[in-house]
């Protein structure tokens, strides 16, 4: 798991997590109140993974929230268990195509944008809760092309 602190600071407030999805992997950020970036992690898309990501954002204090890109793909996992821990997940879209292209694209700014985008206002949607009958067809579906 790589990690990557520039210079240490004192967190204020309520931290804010951002998380951008992989298949194999998530790269968490973790912001305090004042904006400031706190860390970056990179944890395997695994039950285990998603434990250490919250276990590594709650080091840094309170978590008010986490933006998390792409809730209902290769999010989903990860959604769920913070939901199920009673952390508050909002749905984070892919950062703007031109500011990427200004910016550059990498796994770390897409993570620290999704914190930004849930202290500034931007992120307000809830993730599905992925329960009931229309979860319950997606699973079958999934099963049976896995045995196919």
């Amino acid at each position: 798991m790589k990690s990557s602190n520039a210079t240490p600071v004192e967190p204020v407030g309520p931290i804010t997590g951002g998380v951008d999805t992989h298949k194999d992997f998530h790269v968490a950020a973790a912001k305090d109140a004042l904006g400031r970036d706190l860390g970056t992690q990179k944890f395997p898309a695994t039950r285990r993974g998603y434990g250490d990501l919250l276990t590594w954002l709650q080091a840094f204090g309170s978590l008010r929230a986490v933006g998390v890109e792409g809730t209902g793909c290769y999010g989903a996992g990860l959604s769920t268990h913070l939901l199920r821990h009673d952390i508050t997940v909002l749905e984070v879209n892919r950062p703007n195509r031109q500011k990427r292209r200004r910016t550059g694209k990498t796994d770390v700014l897409d993570a620290i944008a999704a914190a930004a985008a849930v202290q500034s206002g931007e992120a307000t949607a809830a993730p599905r809760t992925r329960t009931g009958p229309i979860e319950s067809v997606r699973v079958m579906k999934d099963t049976r092309a896995q045995l196919t």
